[in-house]
């Protein structure tokens, strides 16, 4: 795994795609919305991805030339357990709500914690509690730069799905950036909604000071 001792952001990702992927498996699943309704997607799974790690496409059927898609890194806390410590469990259930009722593909990264693991997120957690550090400066803490995702995977797998041009909804402009020196077309950008809470609004307001696009005067 990468780290650093200095904690500086590693350099950007760039470069063309220099291996492909291909469609493992694809199979009809029922996913449900935050008003407990249901809708059908088709979730797929990949051979060949650059990191070895199991991300999966959830693809909501669309009609458009250029579909709506969503990049979101996985965050068990708070997706699943709907930790307040963040907003990736509200954001996640956002783009499922959008994406079937107005179709998009969803890209679920195995990427927790800005890619240094579950195990090290809580690490970071406690330092957060203990000694009272930001997220990105427990991070740094423990030796990580601040982020080290690497969406090539991504772009390999929107590819495989016989995707170049998309629309894209992030608030965070490193996913652009990335994905575009990979060889996809970001032809659009919609921001996410802000979903601040009195438990979040910390966090939040550290993500805007390291460049995500986040309006902190408005919530969702």
């Amino acid at each position: 795994m990468l780290s650093t001792s200095s904690g500086e952001t590693p350099q950007p990702r760039t470069g063309p795609l220099t291996t492909q992927a291909t469609v493992r498996t694809r199979v009809e699943v029922p996913v449900r919305r935050s008003d407990r309704d249901w809708r059908t997607a088709e979730m797929v799974s990949f051979t060949g991805l650059a990191d070895g790690r199991e991300h999966i496409a959830v693809v909501f059927p669309f009609a458009q030339a250029v579909p709506l898609v969503r990049v979101h890194s996985e965050c068990l806390t708070g997706d699943v357990f709907g930790s307040a410590r963040c907003d990736c469990g509200p954001q996640l259930t956002e783009v499922v709500d959008l994406f079937s009722d107005r179709g998009g593909i969803l890209l679920y990264l195995r990427q927790e914690g800005r890619g240094i693991g579950l195990y090290n997120k809580l690490e970071a957690y406690r330092l957060q509690d203990d000694r009272g550090l930001d997220t990105f400066a427990a991070t740094r803490e423990l030796n990580f730069s601040d982020d080290l995702r690497d969406y090539r995977v991504a772009a390999q797998m929107l590819r495989a799905l016989g995707v170049t041009r998309i629309r894209l909804r992030t608030n965070n402009p490193d996913k652009i950036h990335q994905l575009e020196n990979y060889g996809i077309t970001v032809e659009e950008v919609l921001p996410t909604g802000v979903h601040r809470t009195e438990r979040n609004h910390e966090y939040l307001r550290v993500k805007a000071e390291q460049g995500h696009t986040i309006l902190l005067g408005e919530s969702s």
